[in-house]
């Protein structure tokens, strides 16, 4: 016999009955004995147990009425149920069980008969709790731990973001003449991005990107800049020639600086949009951009987006070599540059967000 004493309530208008099986039962288990279907209702306002005996043929409402009650209710519907009785009727007892009966005993009882059918629904009772026991302990687990790894993620992201918001930072230092150019431009993508993904504009390629990577990857777009000279980099006046050739090379300077961490570190992905804005930002539509001369849909849209971007931002902004373009300017050399120096569809959505671009610059 288990030595588990379970919470019983036995049900039987016959009170005869009532003394006996609960004089049988209670050696074992907690016994609440109650006089009818009624009174094992106020009952289980206070008491849920493990198991009920009830007697089917009972005055004002019988056990079959009783465990269509139970089983109606939420909070009783999982109850095991096993039904006593004079009765021999096998109708009946298919009745029985279609309403969620699990057996019958029948009246009188016999001690040993009586014992061993209520352990065998009660291990089956012990079974299923121990079940929804350890698939709670592993849905707990499971929500756990995906809160972990949900936590390291952010944790890896964000120190990921600090190292590409620390490089950028670094660069805009030495580049001292284009202050606060790499917030904007991040800034001015995000409104594309936005517009983009509004208008269903290259939908499928940037349904695949990450936007937690992208957005932070433009920060390095200009990194290859801590490659050239000072004197070249923050020189107070228009660029020669020759200096132009050098200024040039911060693309390739760039691309060999993502690419060297890329090489010395496993989880590299967070660096693959960083790799193609800084080494295509500068290409153009037609073909007559460095440093490949990449042209169209060849250059990839991270770069091209950049490339409206980082113009714009060029445009507006005021250099020792020139004045800063109003904004209605700048928008109408990016409008002209369209199929040229930028890819068509991205000024037309440029034109649709400019007022944007115009707020972004003035705050």
């Amino acid at each position: 016999m288990n030595s588990t004493r379970y919470t019983i309530i036995l049900v039987d208008d016959n009170m005869t009955s009532l003394t006996t099986g609960k004089n049988m039962l209670s050696t074992f288990h907690q016994v609440i004995p109650v006089s009818s279907a009624e009174k094992m209702f106020e009952v289980l306002e206070k008491v849920i147990p493990d198991l009920i005996l009830l007697d089917i043929d009972m005055p004002i409402m019988n056990g079959y009425e009783a465990i269509k009650l139970l089983k109606a209710e939420p909070r009783y519907m999982d109850i095991p149920v096993i039904f006593l009785t004079a009765l021999d009727d096998a109708h009946n007892e298919v009745e029985g069980f279609n309403l969620g009966a699990l057996d019958y005993i029948t009246k009188p009882f016999s001690t040993a008969l009586l014992l061993k059918r209520i352990e065998k629904e009660l291990l089956i009772v012990q079974q299923r709790k121990e079940l929804l026991a350890s698939r709670e302990a592993l849905r707990d687990y499971a929500d756990n731990l995906e809160v972990k790894v949900s936590e390291k993620t952010a944790e890896v992201l964000n120190l990921q973001n600090a190292v590409l918001s620390t490089v950028a930072d670094l660069v805009e230092f030495r580049d001292k003449l284009t202050g606060g150019h790499i917030t904007r431009t991040q800034r001015y993508l995000k409104v594309l991005i936005d517009k983009l993904t509004e208008d269903g504009i290259y939908k499928d390629e940037i349904s695949q990107w990450d936007m937690s990577f992208f957005l932070p990857s433009a920060q390095l777009h200009d990194v290859g800049k801590i490659a050239i000279t000072d004197l070249i980099l923050n020189k107070p006046g228009k660029l020669s020639a020759e200096e132009y050739e050098i200024m040039k090379l911060h693309v390739t300077a760039g691309v060999d600086a993502i690419e060297r961490i890329m090489n010395n570190t496993e989880e590299h992905s967070f660096l693959n949009h960083a790799l193609r804005i800084a080494g295509t930002h500068h290409e153009k539509w037609d073909g007559t951009g460095y440093p490949m001369g990449l042209d169209g849909k060849n250059i990839p849209l991270e770069g091209r987006l950049m490339a409206i971007a980082d113009v714009y931002d060029a445009l507006i902004s005021e250099r020792p070599y020139k004045k800063a373009f109003t904004h209605e300017e700048a928008c109408k050399i990016i409008e002209e540059g369209s199929g040229t120096h930028f890819d068509p569809d991205l000024v037309e959505e440029f034109k649709k967000v400019e007022d944007q671009f115009r707020q972004i610059s003035q705050e």
